[in-house]
C-alpha cells in the first residue's frame, strides 16, 4: 500500500471516528445491544428490572444530534445537571442520594463547609456522567419533605453514595443531619 493510500484509510478512519463520537453516525439497533453487552455492566442488562428500579443506559437529551456525556452543575437553564453533593436533576425530576449526607453548597455554615460540598458536588458531577447507572427506591419513603425523590444511584462501580463517603466527600445518612464544622 502506497503512502498516499494509506493516508486516505487514515482519513477515512478519522471521519468515522469523529462522526460516531459525535453521534452523527447511529449504530443499527442490532449493532446497539452488541454494543451494550460488550461494554456495559450486566446490571443494566437485565431484561427485568426489579420493581421501583429505572434502568439507564446513558444519560443522554433525547433527540439531541450529540448525545449529552455529562452532568453539568446547575445554572439557569433546564435540563439534567448536578445540584449539590447529594442532589440532581435527571428528567424532570430532582433526585436524592437516599444512602448520603453530604456537606451544603449554599447555606455552608464554615469555609471548610463549603469547600468539600464544591468538591462532593464536582465529584458526584463526574461519577455520573463517567459511566451508565441505575437508580432505585429504598423502603416505604419515595419522596423527601422538599419534593426530592430518594434513590439509591449505583454504577458498575456500586452505589455512588458509598464512593462518595469512601472518597471522605459525603458520609452515610443516618437520619438526620449533622452540621460539617
Amino acid at each position: 500500500m502506497s503512502s498516499a493510500q494509506w493516508a486516505v484509510v487514515c482519513v477515512r478512519t478519522f471521519i468515522v471516528s469523529m462522526g460516531a463520537a459525535l453521534g452523527l453516525l447511529t449504530p443499527s439497533p442490532n449493532r446497539l445491544d452488541q454494543i451494550r453487552a460488550t461494554l456495559l455492566d450486566p446490571l443494566s442488562l437485565r431484561s427485568n428490572p426489579r420493581p421501583n428500579e429505572i434502568e439507564v443506559i446513558r444519560p443522554a437529551t433525547a433527540g439531541s444530534s450529540q448525545a449529552q456525556s455529562s452532568f453539568p452543575l446547575c445554572g439557569r437553564g433546564a435540563g439534567d445537571c448536578v445540584i449539590d453533593g447529594d442532589t440532581f436533576r435527571f428528567r424532570g425530576e430532582k433526585i436524592r442520594i437516599a444512602d448520603i449526607d453530604a456537606p451544603e453548597t449554599g447555606g455552608a455554615k464554615c469555609a471548610d463547609e463549603a469547600d468539600l460540598g464544591q468538591r462532593a458536588t464536582f465529584r458526584l458531577a463526574e461519577l455520573l456522567s463517567s459511566r451508565p447507572f441505575r437508580l432505585e427506591a429504598i423502603g416505604s419513603r419515595d419522596v423527601d419533605s422538599y419534593g426530592r425523590k430518594l434513590r439509591i444511584v449505583a454504577n458498575g462501580g456500586g452505589s455512588i453514595g458509598a464512593q462518595l463517603v469512601d472518597e471522605g466527600l459525603a458520609r452515610p445518612w443516618n437520619g438526620g443531619r449533622r452540621p460539617w464544622c
